[in-house]
């Protein structure tokens, strides 16, 4: 799927709100200023979310319990070791969704189940997005 650029991921980001369900998990993958935290922010507005949405860089995780479903934005990219994934509690995000910014620091085995979705660089301010679909998505992806 290609994107032409960050309102058009922004836009991707409120279709998924849309199809999403509690329980859901979403990971974002691809490298720096790739616009993952514009597909999060498209996410957290559909649902309601008013004002900034920034990067959890620094948090790590970042809860939005007021929404329906609750959304916890969380972004790895400072995680040096899987072991500190027991730390950030996302366990108490079972009943919300989880949106994943840099899955990868968590290992291979990390989420099977979630709605893989990896975006790069194309040409001009275009992203190309793959996704990996699991089952529990089938019915839902493309989101309309």
């Amino acid at each position: 799927m290609n994107l032409a650029d960050e309102q058009a991921t922004e836009a991707l980001g409120r279709l998924l709100a849309r199809a999403a369900r509690a329980g859901d998990v979403i990971t974002m993958s691809g490298p720096l200023g790739v616009g993952k935290t514009a597909l999060a922010r498209g996410f957290l507005g559909a649902l309601g979310h008013e004002g900034e949405a920034p990067s959890p860089s620094f948090a790590i995780v970042q809860p939005y319990e007021d929404l329906e479903p609750p959304v916890w934005h969380v972004d790895l990219f400072r995680i040096n070791d899987v072991g500190e994934l027991e730390e950030l509690g996302l366990e108490a995000a079972a009943d919300g969704v989880l949106l994943i910014e840099w899955p990868e620091k968590a290992g291979d085995q990390a989420w099977p189940q979630a709605l893989g979705l990896t975006l790069e660089f194309a040409e001009g301010n275009a992203r190309r997005l793959t996704a990996k679909v699991p089952p529990s998505w089938q019915s839902r992806w493309p989101p309309q």
